[in-house]
């Protein structure tokens, strides 16, 4: 018998890109490829018998058009997508449910967060970083190179990446239940990752898919942004976390939106909030001196933080320095060029 204590994938290795696997009766699991250093979403299609229902899309490229036609040919046997479900609003997950929708009318379900999110930031086409951006580094001490050559550079936009999605959706909220794939599935939703984050919980068998929310073997990127400078995701995460653990069950089987599938889920649910917990000792300690947050990338991260990562590393930086200093543990103070120097309490 399988230690439920122990993380385990039943899948040694991913579907080729275009490619589907059942991962339980009527669910079949997709890979589209990304073009970043995460290279790759899980997207999950659930038969509905003369029609499919779509978790989760990829981004937009020509490329994954190209597969999404494989796709739809091929595994998903030329029926029609009804419904798209999207976990949250990041592009690798929305980019191509407008496109979906679009070729069959389909509908769109979501959280009331997440799609105000992906609208909004669909329309919000932006040419050069806003005042807001431009302090918001400034305060987290951005590297004055990486700031002078971002400060002049066209930054990434939705719109680059994600099918414009139509007005009309239905909402999914926590504590509610939906119908998909032969079963019946209670809503639960995450924060700290993205807000208002989605997760399905099978009551018909020991199935979960979690989106970005909880994955086997990475922590999703936790972050602060320009437009809310002073928000404290990272509590939210964690309080997500203890919420969600209470419906944990080793013999779940995860459907995350990257990595494998896998089981031992209550395992890994402490691993989630343990790692953070951590990393903000790390931390704490580090502060000892006075830090901006691009100084605090060592305590916090186990690999090298280069151009294209420096980004992600810098709003989770701040992430952990808003939650200890929201908590009373730390101190912040502008320094001269106008960057917040943060400090452990004596």
């Amino acid at each position: 018998m399988a230690d439920g204590s122990k993380i385990t994938t039943p899948w040694d290795e991913a579907p080729d890109h275009g490619a589907a696997v059942e991962v339980a009766p009527g669910i079949l699991w997709i890979r589209l490829p990304l073009p970043m250093a995460l290279d790759h979403v899980n997207i999950y299609a659930l038969d509905e018998g003369d029609s499919w229902t779509i978790v989760d899309t990829g981004v937009r490229t020509k490329r994954s058009i190209a597969l999404w036609e494989h796709v739809l040919a091929g595994p998903l046997q030329g029926k029609p997508v009804s419904r798209v479900i999207l976990t949250h609003h990041h592009p690798d997950h929305i980019g191509m449910a407008g496109w979906l929708m679009d070729r069959f009318g389909a509908d769109l379900l979501m959280t009331r967060t997440a799609y105000l999110m992906a609208r909004m930031l669909i329309l919000d086409v932006e040419e050069r970083p806003t005042p807001q951006a431009l302090e918001f580094w400034r305060r987290a001490g951005m590297d004055p190179e990486i700031f002078e050559a971002r400060k002049n550079e066209r930054p990434f936009n939705f719109a680059d990446s994600c099918a414009p999605i139509p007005v009309g959706y239905t909402r999914l909220q926590q504590g509610g239940t939906l119908t998909a794939g032969g079963r019946t599935w209670d809503i639960h939703v995450g924060h700290g990752h993205a807000p208002e984050h989605l997760t399905l919980w099978s009551r018909d068998d020991a199935l979960v898919i979690a989106g970005d929310q909880i994955i086997s073997s990475i922590s999703p990127n936790i972050g602060v942004y320009p437009t809310e400078p002073d928000a404290d995701p990272l509590g939210e995460w964690l309080d997500s976390c203890a919420r969600l653990s209470a419906l944990a069950r080793p013999d779940q089987l995860v459907l995350s939106g990257h990595k494998l599938p896998f089981t031992g889920l209550p395992t890994r649910m402490r691993q989630l909030a343990e790692n953070h917990h951590g990393a903000l000792k790390r931390l704490e300690k580090h502060l000892a001196t006075p830090r901006t947050a691009a100084q605090c990338f060592p305590p916090l991260f186990k690999r090298r933080i280069d151009g294209g990562t420096y980004g992600l590393a810098l709003v989770e930086a701040v992430a952990h320095l808003n939650h200890l200093h929201q908590a009373g543990r730390i101190t912040r103070t502008l320094n001269d060029d106008g960057a917040w120097l943060w400090q452990a309490k004596d």
